[in-house]
């Protein structure tokens, strides 16, 4: 019975932090700046594709999309034109500096539709049955704990909503310099198998960056 207990607690603590090597440079103010400077560079247009990526994610006026993990919120003028005045975009954040350079972002581009959640490292804290859609862009290879914060996607999920994950495979190429062998937790069969795991329906997977990112949407049954 002692050697079972020790066992769980080892294999508890394995499943917790699994993202360290992805988070070290989030663990300070000042590392937080850096990363907040880089998401919004004013190259990332052309590297990120989000125009592409909005044709994908077919957003109409009116609906509800969560942007999980927005950090400095480069998404956000993209998502919030996407569903409109009548629509809402809830940018989830688990740092508040991300959160209020995200606020400051928002206001500067007159977003009026936007609503700002701090989460946390288990929980993005959305309302249960909210969201018709929620997008991680790269953010789920940063997740500590991908089963807690997936179950908590799929209660603020609406049943028939949808999850879309964009992330970056787990290639020596996909990242500059090599980094992803060691930044990138899973590939993208066991993102696919988490993910199902949590209860959510595969719909689609395909190359954003060929060779360097993926998108995968799932359905909300």
């Amino acid at each position: 019975m002692k050697t079972l207990f020790f066992t769980l607690i080892a294999s508890g603590l394995a499943m917790a932090q699994v993202a360290a090597n992805a988070n070290k440079g989030y663990t300070t103010t000042e590392g937080r700046a850096r990363v907040a400077a880089m998401l919004l560079r004013s190259d990332r247009d052309h590297t990120q594709k989000p125009e592409e990526l909005l044709r994908l994610l077919d957003l109409r006026p009116g609906m509800v999309v969560a942007d999980i993990g927005a950090g400095a919120g480069y998404m956000l003028p993209f998502l919030s034109k996407a569903v409109g005045p009548e629509g809402r975009v809830v940018a989830e954040d688990i740092h508040d500096d991300f959160l209020e350079k995200a606020r400051e972002y928002a206001a500067q581009q007159g977003l009026g539709n936007v609503q700002f959640v701090k989460g946390t490292e288990r929980d993005p804290r959305l309302t249960p049955a909210s969201v018709d859609l929620a997008l991680t862009l790269d953010a789920y290879h940063h997740y500590d704990y991908p089963a807690d914060m997936l179950a908590g996607l799929r209660r603020g999920i609406r049943p028939g909503g949808r999850l879309v994950v964009v992330d970056f495979y787990r290639r020596p190429e996909a990242m500059p310099c090599g980094n992803a062998m060691e930044h990138i937790r899973a590939d993208q069969p066991e993102v696919i198998q988490e993910i199902e795991a949590a209860g959510f329906r595969l719909l689609s997977r395909r190359d954003h960056l060929p060779g360097s990112q993926y998108v995968l949407v799932f359905e909300r049954p």
